[in-house]
């Protein structure tokens, strides 16, 4: 079994965790979110055309329209979806089909305006879905294990979902519907293992012998540090692949699901159970084993 000490070195992933913190929401707060046309409006195009279209070619062939930047994705066997923002016209879309005609025959060609309207009802929908998560949540592991542990596991899925937004923030990416499906997805996946190491340290609570909390918690950390390690890299491991092999939309999800499944295996063990031992140790009980044992 690992010895590490989590426990003992908790100020520093305190210091880490609040400059993750300040961080993400600077990045926020100055650079803010770039977000997709579901969101701001704009266009899509959807080109059918004799043969499969190469991303880079397309990109190539648009430069010259300033669209190279635009999200353009290959779909079925010989089509291309182009979305890009502005108000542009449909003067813009003839020229966008000529572009596209230099290098492609184009036989066929969908294009629709999209509002920001759509975009904003899939926000507030996730966001009445992320406080009834939250609100359950709060309860369950209240009653399973103890209102403390329901606090403290909802600070570390916070703490994921901030870092993952301040990711996006940082690098410029662009936050689509599938962002929100994965930010969603991320709750499941950071709960899993702050559950796994709170059922170990409510075991090992109900026979604490001489020790103090933190030491206990400190020990059950080790003791299922390897089993959440393990679950943490068979699950990244397929996201990571359709990260780099998957299609456009597909990236979109797995970029934001692999950042916050990196945070979320940080969290369980750096920011909740710390937090949790923090919190219990102001308890007469625990914090006089801290005196005793410390």
């Amino acid at each position: 079994m690992p010895n590490i000490d989590f426990i003992g070195r908790s100020k520093t992933w305190l210091i880490i965790s609040i400059a993750v913190f300040v961080v993400a929401f600077s990045a926020l707060a100055f650079k803010g979110l770039n977000f997709g046309i579901e969101f701001t409006g704009g266009n899509l195009l959807t080109a059918k055309t004799n043969k499969p279209v190469q991303t880079a070619e397309a990109r190539s062939v648009l430069k010259p329209l300033k669209l190279n930047d635009s999200i353009i994705q290959p779909v079925g066997k010989n089509s291309v979806m182009i979305r890009y923002g502005g108000q542009k016209d449909l003067e813009f879309k003839d020229k966008v089909v000529k572009a596209l005609s230099s290098k492609y025959k184009v036989v066929d060609v969908q294009f629709e305006q999209v509002g920001p309207g759509w975009g904003s009802q899939i926000t507030q929908a996730a966001l009445w879905a992320l406080a009834f998560s939250m609100g359950a949540l709060l309860l369950y592991i209240s009653f399973r294990f103890e209102f403390k542990m329901a606090v403290t596991a909802i600070v570390a899925l916070i703490h994921d979902m901030a870092f993952t937004l301040g990711v996006y923030s940082l690098v410029g990416r662009q936050v689509t519907p599938a962002t929100i499906a994965a930010l969603l997805t991320i709750l499941g996946y950071s709960l899993y293992d702050t559950i796994v190491v709170f059922h170990k340290v409510g075991e090992n609570t109900a026979k604490i012998g001489k020790e103090s909390y933190g030491s206990m918690a400190n020990r059950s950390l080790n003791q299922v540090l390897v089993r959440s390690l393990n679950t943490s890299i068979t699950s990244i491991l397929p996201v990571i692949a359709i990260l780099i092999f998957g299609g456009e939309t597909l990236k979109d999800f797995a970029f934001a699901l692999a950042v916050g499944m990196f945070s979320g295996a940080y969290s369980s063990l750096i920011v909740a159970s710390p937090l949790l031992v923090f919190w219990k140790e102001f308890e007469p009980h625990y914090r006089n084993l801290k005196r005793k044992y410390a």
